[in-house]
């Protein structure tokens, strides 16, 4: 039985008692909690969770002066807008997006202060996918497993954000954050390449659909997740048909179902699977996956 697993990852809701607090105004399609996520739990089928583009995330922290794996929030294409009942230094970067105070623009990928009751909105965003909101003191609701992280798979952590929800705020570091010039955020991939490590299942597909995986021009889905990212082109053939017993999944393993188009698993992947993995991609390529949008040309390459 897993210890404290549920919706005990606190969200702040209107009237509780917070010292400091961000309310959110504007919750977007999906803004959620997430830090460096709670590996090394798999084998009580827990998963790791976490910023998709953790760099970025990374990077959000370092500017307003937090750890690197203190809690931000992580947006989906559309944004959100958030009100502060104390004045807070915060960042918003990963995807790029218009920034605002009370309607007034103010600068991405940079720190800004926002006053007390001030809203910050970052916008839709024009390039990538994800943006992440990082404030100085980080974000501080009740850990579960050692992570602030929402898995939408498993349950774990807090639900995506609703309009009126109130999130708690950590005390920012003394000295405040150190100072920034001009920082550079990596760009969303025009073409996305995977680096592949095949197997641990490649030999249930014939050679030329290895020979396609590494050839064929793919197309990020639409239907993309933050449990995987799925893949739009030729189908892969089986060389076997039957049933494989379920086994255990890591991060970044291309999973292919039953209508051939591979999956890459991202953070909020299932622990186990039936279906075989012809290959897995590096964590350290995955960032650039959490950032490419619906349509988004992709190919697969041996690592």
């Amino acid at each position: 039985m897993i210890p404290d697993a549920g919706r005990h990852l606190r969200v702040v809701r209107p009237g509780a008692l917070a010292l400091r607090h961000l309310r959110v105004v504007r919750p977007g399609a999906l803004t959620t909690v997430q830090d460096a996520g709670r590996p090394g739990w798999a084998h009580l089928g827990v998963g790791r969770a976490g910023a998709l583009d953790a760099p970025a995330a990374r990077l959000a922290n370092r500017l307003v002066g937090n750890p690197p794996d203190a809690a931000v929030l992580e947006t989906t294409l559309t944004g959100c807008a958030v009100r502060p009942d104390r004045p807070v230094v915060a960042v918003v970067g990963g995807a790029g997006c218009r920034v605002t105070v009370d309607g007034r623009p103010v600068a991405w990928g940079a720190p800004v202060r926002v006053p007390a009751g001030a809203v910050l909105d970052a916008g839709p965003a024009g390039t990538g996918l994800r943006s992440y909101l990082a404030f100085a003191g980080g974000l501080v609701p009740d850990p579960v497993l050692g992570s602030r992280s929402a898995d939408l798979l498993s349950g774990l952590g807090p639900a995506p954000l609703s309009e009126g929800d109130e999130l708690p705020l950590g005390e920012p570091a003394s000295g405040g954050p150190p100072p920034a010039g001009p920082v550079p955020w990596p760009c969303a991939p025009v073409e996305l390449v995977l680096p592949v490590h095949p197997g641990p299942r490649d030999g249930w597909f014939t050679e030329a659909a290895l020979r396609t995986l590494l050839t064929a021009a793919y197309r990020v889905s639409p239907h993309s997740n933050r449990i995987g990212l799925r893949t739009e082109g030729p189908p892969l053939e089986r060389s076997r048909t039957e049933e494989l017993p379920s086994e255990g999944m890591v991060l970044g393993a291309i999973q292919v179902p039953p209508d051939g188009r591979p999956v890459v698993f991202l953070n909020d992947h299932p622990t186990t699977g039936g279906y075989p993995v012809v290959g897995v991609v590096p964590e350290r390529a995955l960032a650039a996956a959490a950032q490419a949008v619906p349509g988004t040309r992709l190919r697969f390459v041996r690592a």
